[in-house]
């Protein structure tokens, strides 16, 4: 099974969505270039309250230590500062698996980025979700990432256009992913296509500027 990098596809991904990062340029300046990322955690945590996978999901995170590591808050369309752990992660899992993308396409969309191969048009099974609060306003809310098209090759699953508010907004993605990649047709591959299901253990992490 061939796997590209996680940088190099997540630079593949993101060239073509880079222009999108110019119109924010001028007021990035003006904005605060980090939040406290300690402290954005606990506030998914409290936004989690009753959607049991979402609080497991931000207990692990806490639990890493990772939220503490993030640097500066991002603009779309950029990878989360914080990528996700899976079982089948970096060098066959666990370990490194993909992360959380911001992306300012038909309005502001959260996504996850990762591999193997690309994102299965079925996701029987499988349920992705990235649970958000921002940090301006105090919205925040859960949802499925449900929207994927597989071409020309496409490695994301994105939300639906999330109305969050101006502002930063603090995001986690969690959940189970399923992916294919193509190999000779055979009685065990009958389409064409082996598949795997990647499981996060600890979520993909960040804070976006909307």
């Amino acid at each position: 099974m061939q796997r590209l990098s996680l940088t190099r596809r997540l630079a593949t991904a993101f060239a073509a969505s880079a222009v999108l990062v110019a119109p924010f340029a001028g007021h990035a300046a003006a904005r605060p270039a980090t939040v406290d990322w300690t402290a954005a955690a606990q506030q998914l945590r409290a936004a989690a309250v009753g959607n049991a996978a979402a609080e497991q999901a931000v207990d692990r995170l806490i639990a890493s230590g990772q939220p503490a590591e993030a640097e500066q808050v991002a603009l779309p369309a950029q990878p989360f500062q914080i990528p996700a752990q899976s079982d089948i992660g970096r060098g066959e899992g666990p370990g490194v698996y993909g992360s959380g993308i911001a992306l300012g396409v038909d309005g502001f969309r959260l996504g996850f980025f990762g591999g193997p191969g690309t994102i299965s048009p079925n996701q029987g099974g499988a349920k992705l979700e990235v649970l958000w609060v921002n940090l301006a306003n105090g919205r925040s809310g859960t949802e499925l990432l449900y929207e994927h098209n597989d071409v020309p090759v496409d490695t994301t699953i994105r939300t639906r256009a999330l109305d969050t508010g101006a502002g930063p907004v603090v995001a986690a993605v969690y959940g189970s992913l399923w992916h294919r990649w193509s190999v000779p047709v055979s009685d065990e591959n009958p389409d064409g296509y082996a598949y795997r299901l990647g499981t996060i253990s600890v979520p993909s992490f960040g804070a976006v500027y909307n």
